[in-house]
């Protein structure tokens, strides 16, 4: 009976996380549909996937404490209310300024759902089977983000780019109900201190710099004026912070800046090949939205399998290697796009994006295991949400370049240079003194 119990309070709260990633990469195969409906353009309409990260970057790292703080039930509860409710709101707003607002509510929620899920699974799961359960969550989270091209693909030609919103809201329901009446209450002290200065000042900054970056009416010596100051307040905020979103102090330490690094450039690389695919083939080569689907499934799901063959050779070869492995595949993925504009060939593009996935897939574990070993157990909270952090600016430099590189070659050969930069980062891999590990 309590088995049974457990495997419900799991699938329940599977299926509401499961549309965290589904809607990450899902948007992808959407935004040309989206430009062109709402008559925009994609430097204007990709503010839709950046908004949502920004959100999720500046809110992951204090969700937990809002868990710990209130609940962490009742936080998961809010986040999916927020998932559906956005969701809805984004089904019958044909106003692209509407659609970043609700989609800015829909990352709020999925923020604050993820990281109190993981606390409540480990709540509930005894202690032998928790390495199983973590497991198959992460796979959940992975083949979320595997199925979000190809689901995108089929509802977009089926019935247009509003059914890529109208898909979340039976899941949402499905695991808002359940969880009211399934999830545990988790009576904690309410001892967490929250960073929320920190949170906006690090939220405002990075709009700040997007704008900056990829809008010419914003490059004026007052908009770079407001970024430097808001950088300095965001520093001294988190230099004095009791528990800061960013503790600078741990950067010191080269292990586990050349992790978090890794991770950025990985996910640059990743996140644009995800983004620019659809448009590129769409746009440029007129592949139907089915086969960019399935082109972008065949992506997402190398890197689902190759992240569970890394953490793997991980152990064999060592965190150094793997990474090493992970950039240099990445460096031939990008090689191999840049060829596909001469030959056109289906078979290229095939071969390029399943390279390009195992690249992306095969350091992950090797990057995370890094930045936790390279601190102490009592900051490994902290570790993560800065790894959080770094992933998810990572996809926003991804959306930025997408967005402003138009030339299709001068964004390949960003990556790759992306891709060269890991090189040198991935020899800070090395294993911790015990000074270091002791933090």
């Amino acid at each position: 009976m309590e088995n049974n119990r457990h495997g419900l309070v799991l699938l329940t709260i599977l299926t509401g996380t499961f549309l965290v990633p589904v809607n990450s990469t899902m948007i992808a195969v959407g935004l040309p549909s989206i430009v062109e409906s709402l008559h925009s353009s994609l430097t204007h309409a990709s503010w839709i996937i950046t908004v949502y990260l920004i959100v999720m970057t500046v809110l992951q790292p204090i969700a937990g404490k809002l868990g710990d703080i209130y609940g962490n039930r009742e936080m998961f509860l809010l986040g999916m209310l927020l998932f559906l409710l956005s969701s809805i709101a984004c089904l019958f707003t044909m106003n692209l300024l509407w659609l970043i607002i609700f989609r800015a509510v829909q990352a709020v929620g999925g923020a604050l759902a993820a990281p109190n899920a993981s606390a409540i699974i480990r709540y509930v799961t005894p202690r032998e089977k928790m390495g199983k359960t973590f497991g198959l969550f992460g796979f959940s989270m992975g083949i979320g983000a595997a199925l979000g091209p190809l689901m995108g693909s089929i509802l977009i030609s089926l019935w247009g780019w509003t059914s890529i919103f109208w898909i979340n809201v039976p899941f949402a329901l499905i695991s808002l109900c359940a969880s009211f009446f399934l999830l545990p209450a988790i009576k904690k002290e309410k001892t967490a201190t929250l960073d929320i200065y920190g949170s906006v000042l690090l939220g405002v900054s990075l709009i700040t710099l997007i704008l900056l970056v990829t809008h010419n009416e914003y490059r004026t010596i007052w908009t770079l004026g407001l970024l430097c100051m808001l950088i300095l307040l965001f520093i001294r905020q988190e230099k004095k912070c009791e528990e800061p979103l960013i503790q600078f102090q741990l950067f010191k330490n080269r292990m586990f800046t050349s992790a978090n690094f890794s991770i950025l450039f990985s996910n640059a690389i990743m996140y644009s090949t995800i983004l620019v695919m659809p448009i590129l083939l769409q746009n440029e080569f007129h592949f139907s939205v089915e086969t960019i689907g399935v082109l972008l499934f065949a992506f997402s799901l190398s890197m689902s399998l190759f992240s569970w063959v890394g953490g793997y050779l991980t152990d064999q070869v060592g965190k150094k290697m793997t990474v090493l492995l992970s950039f240099l595949f990445s460096a031939v993925a990008v090689g191999i796009y840049v060829g596909f504009y001469s030959n056109h060939s289906l078979v290229t593009i095939v071969i390029g994006l399943v390279i390009g996935g195992l690249g992306a897939g095969i350091g992950s574990a090797s990057m995370q295991t890094a930045s936790l070993q390279a601190v102490s157990k009592e900051m490994s909270g902290v570790a993560s949400g800065i790894f959080s952090t770094f992933r998810y600016v990572g996809g926003m430099i991804a959306s930025v370049l997408v967005s402003l590189l138009m030339d299709y070659h001068l964004l390949f050969y960003t990556l790759f240079f992306f891709a060269l930069l890991g090189i040198p980062v991935v020899w800070g891999l090395r294993e911790p003194s015990i000074k270091e590990s002791s933090g």
